[in-house]
């Protein structure tokens, strides 16, 4: 279980300070440490975000605390219900469970407008007439100070003017609410903010009871402090936020006082994380959508045959840093291979095929082999597998006229052991009126079945893999790259769409798949053996016409 992995979770520099505000005479002395995750509902969960979970759960679960979910609605622009069910969806595979604790930011929408009256009744805040473009030119540098001609307006006048907005009398953008705080600060979050602007946009949850929206900045604390958090866990792009998220929970008569620290957020090789841009792939259908196995969301892990526990290990295994860097996508890859070897059962698959005749085995014959699930786990069981005159093998496992070291089929080549079955010994092939090989011709050795031959002789040549044509299902099978040949696609300057891979997406048809998976249902995982790990796709498989989908090869390309 997730809980049981994560009280085992390495301590980190914010279970340190924790540490420090739990202990007697801490900020939270006898409190209960309190988090949560706070997605904003306009897109799909990528693996940053898988990190950022298991942060927020994860640390509560450490220190037996709690841990909400709640959604982050203060922008109604792009945010959907498709959105909210998804999230939950994504966290529940995880393994992380939030209980009765699932809120939204706008279920405090009354709140945070009467804690924006308060500020201006306090002159903290007041009604600024000037344009986006007009403040953006009026905020100055790190010599010259911000301005607006509104600041010293007085506190009814904006008073009445924000109540006006909130009654919908002025059009988008063209008043917002500022906290006044410090116009010359060298922070520019701190140069009087925006915290309220006019959207007349319906929201999926309030419809139209608001055309006026807070500002996430403002909103967060006040979330934060609403649900009593303790420990409010943010990426490092909010440290310089920091100051702001502090002056609002000091300046309102909110019920508790959070503290926010930052971690570093999840940056991976050969892909972006921008929900902007995951939108566009999407949109503009250089993918199939969220769900494309090659997209770095949840669901998209998912459907290529990610597991949570590989997830979590990753998480877990990565760290909790300070400062940000980019971790190698193949140690990803690395963990799903080190989680599947030890469950995913073994099975023979001919993804290029082309027919092999025993030439001395009687025609019309047959017989089954017992072949383990799994060479490690006696657990697993065992399958029947049969075996006639007429098998598929790969098609790069034969070679007329070897290269040098070639130890798999040629003509008078080596003996060759079909796994689990008989040693076999090409002696020529059958091709077409063009000259291309159509048929592999081979001779087996009655005394070999199962093991090793009775003479003991050795065996040079590889051990292949094959299928009985006779009970062989048919399968499409796809094979799956970095959807960016760039390792950095996201970098400052680079058009990230340029940077796909148009070899990011191989389609297999006709590959021949033993008899066994032809009940296989997703999310199931196998070890096609000698080819890689490959999961039954979740949305496009049915009986009669299986898809699976590769989810990483058998060889380990990280190095550790």
């Amino acid at each position: 279980m997730a809980e049981n992995e994560n009280n085992l979770m390495t301590q980190n520099f914010i279970h340190n300070f924790i540490d420090e505000d739990i202990a007697e005479g801490g900020r939270y002395a006898g409190m209960t440490v309190h988090t949560r995750f706070p997605p904003e509902p306009n897109g799909y969960l990528h693996i940053g975000h898988a990190k950022a979970i298991y942060v927020d759960f994860g640390t509560a679960q450490k220190y037996g605390g709690l841990c909400n979910l709640r959604m982050d609605d203060t922008n109604p622009t792009k945010e959907d219900v498709e959105f909210v069910d998804a999230i939950q969806e994504d966290i529940k595979w995880l393994g992380y469970d939030w209980e009765d604790r699932f809120y939204y930011a706008s279920d405090y929408f009354e709140q945070m407008y009467r804690y924006a009256v308060e500020l201006i009744e306090k002159g903290l805040a007041y009604v600024c007439q000037l344009s986006a473009e007009e403040m953006s030119a009026n905020r100055g540098d790190v010599n010259t100070p911000a301005t607006s001609p509104y600041r010293d307006r007085p506190i009814e006048e904006s008073l009445d003017l924000f109540r006006r907005m909130r009654a919908g009398e002025f059009p988008d953008g063209a008043m917002t609410l500022r906290a006044k705080i410090d116009l010359a600060s060298g922070n520019f979050n701190m140069r009087d903010p925006a915290i309220y602007r006019i959207k007349h946009q319906s929201h999926h949850r309030t419809g139209d009871a608001w055309c006026i929206y807070p500002m996430y900045d403002f909103a967060h604390p006040i979330e934060d402090a609403i649900e009593g958090i303790t420990h409010s866990l943010c990426t490092l792009e909010f440290e310089a936020h920091r100051p702001l998220y502090d002056w609002v929970i000091n300046n309102i008569s909110c019920p508790a006082k959070p503290r926010q620290i930052e971690f570093a957020r999840l940056g991976i090789d050969h892909t972006v994380m921008s929900k902007r841009k995951l939108r566009q792939l999407v949109e503009q259908n250089y993918v199939s959508g969220w769900d494309d196995p090659r997209m770095p969301t949840i669901c998209g892990l998912r459907r290529r045959g990610y597991t949570p526990e590989a997830i979590r290990s990753f998480s877990e295994q990565i760290g909790v840093a300070k400062a940000d860097s980019t971790v190698e996508y193949a140690f990803l890859e690395s963990c799903l291979r080190s989680h599947l070897d030890s469950t995913a059962a073994r099975v023979m698959a001919v993804l290029r095929p082309i027919p092999l005749t025993i030439t001395n085995y009687p025609e019309g014959q047959s017989e089954t082999f017992t072949i383990e699930n799994h060479p490690k786990d006696p657990g697993m069981g065992t399958r029947e597998v049969t075996f006639s005159r007429h098998l598929f093998i790969e098609s790069d496992d034969f070679m007329e006229e070897p290269v040098k070291k070639y130890k798999r089929l040629t003509p008078n080549g080596p003996e060759c052991r079909l796994k689990g079955a008989y040693v076999i010994q090409c002696t020529g092939c059958v091709k077409d009126e063009d000259g291309n090989v159509i048929e592999i011709l081979a001779e087996y050795d009655p005394d070999s079945r199962g093991g090793d031959p009775a003479d003991g002789r050795k065996i040079k040549g590889a051990a292949i893999h094959w299928v009985d044509a006779a009970t062989a299902i048919d399968a499409e099978v796809r094979l799956y790259d970095n959807l960016f040949d760039d390792a950095a696609p996201d970098a400052a300057g680079k058009d990230f769409l340029a940077c796909l891979n148009p070899n990011s997406l191989e389609t297999l048809t006709g590959c021949k798949l033993e008899a066994s998976l032809a009940s296989a249902q997703a999310p199931a995982s196998f070890q096609f053996m000698r080819l890689g790990y490959f999961c039954v796709d979740n949305r496009d498989s049915k009986p009669g016409a299986m898809v699976f989908n590769r989810s990483v090869s058998l060889k380990d390309s990280f190095k550790k």
